[in-house]
């Protein structure tokens, strides 16, 4: 398994995370891979065989070859076919507003062709170039091109979305929205309105993605017991902990740990 990220040109940095890559060899035997919430949105381009996601214990999609994958709330398992080849861009929780005028919010749980989001002729001609480009820095500047040129088309997110994000990354999840709008409560319905639209998500839902992230981390690289981790988050408690961490990957923090079915998320998060 050969994942990799690589850092996004400077005009774009405040936008996108990074992009990355991941490559892994075709074996006799593939397993079901449980991605869990990470709190971004990415735009994938799958290079290599067909990967599947699964709606139910039987039941799957073929993932779509060219895609934006919105939001998600709860954990999914998704399955190689063969090779896996994948080029994706990874945003911040704001960033992909700035490239498209349609609501975020409709984005939540789901693959979206990028000819669904973007004018037709221009996503097909997007996903051929990095089809064809030769290596991952011919497709970092196809991509950069494609976004830099959809930027001078769209208006910058508003400053108080932004704020809000800036704010509970800094403060690793914890910062109430309270605090955050300095005890202003009349703002509060507009902000959650617009966070909804341009984010996908509530403030709320970010703030605890962000805070599990924090703690998940800390769990792989084994810096601290579970309960000194909790503490350092500010949850109330391990029991606290524990129960957000089921909700947003379906397991226990000790069944997480060591599971083969977790091996792609550990390594995204580690």
């Amino acid at each position: 398994m050969n994942y990799q990220t690589f850092q996004p040109h400077r005009e774009l940095e405040s936008l996108i995370s990074c992009y990355w890559t991941l490559e892994v060899p075709k074996t006799e035997d593939t397993q079901r891979q449980r991605i869990i919430p990470d709190g971004t949105i990415e735009m994938a381009f799958i290079l290599g065989d067909d990967i599947k996601r699964y709606t139910s214990e039987d039941s799957f999609i073929i993932q779509p070859r060219a895609m934006v994958l919105g939001h998600t709330i709860a954990p999914c398992y998704i399955e190689p076919t063969g090779y896996v080849n994948t080029f994706a861009i990874r945003f911040y929780p704001y960033g992909f507003a700035n490239f498209v005028n349609g609501p975020i919010k409709a984005l939540a749980n789901t693959e979206t062709p990028l000819a669904r989001l973007f004018e037709e002729k221009a996503a097909k001609k997007l996903e051929q170039d990095i089809i064809r480009a030769e290596d991952t820095e011919q497709r970092i500047k196809i991509i950069e091109s494609f976004f830099l040129n959809k930027l001078n088309e769209q208006t910058t997110l508003d400053n108080i979305v932004k704020t809000t994000i800036d704010a509970l990354f800094a403060t690793k999840g914890s910062a109430s929205i309270n605090t955050l709008l300095k005890e202003d409560l009349s703002k509060r319905r507009q902000l959650e309105r617009m966070f909804v639209k341009q984010v996908g998500v509530s403030p709320k839902q970010l703030g605890k993605l962000i805070r599990l992230q924090t703690a998940l981390k800390a769990m792989l690289n084994e810096e601290e017991s579970l309960t000194h981790i909790a503490y350092q988050n500010d949850y109330y408690d391990q029991s606290h902990f524990i129960k957000d961490f089921k909700e947003f990957t379906g397991v226990s923090p000790k069944e997480f740990l060591g599971n083969k079915n977790m091996a792609l998320s550990s390594i995204f998060y580690k």
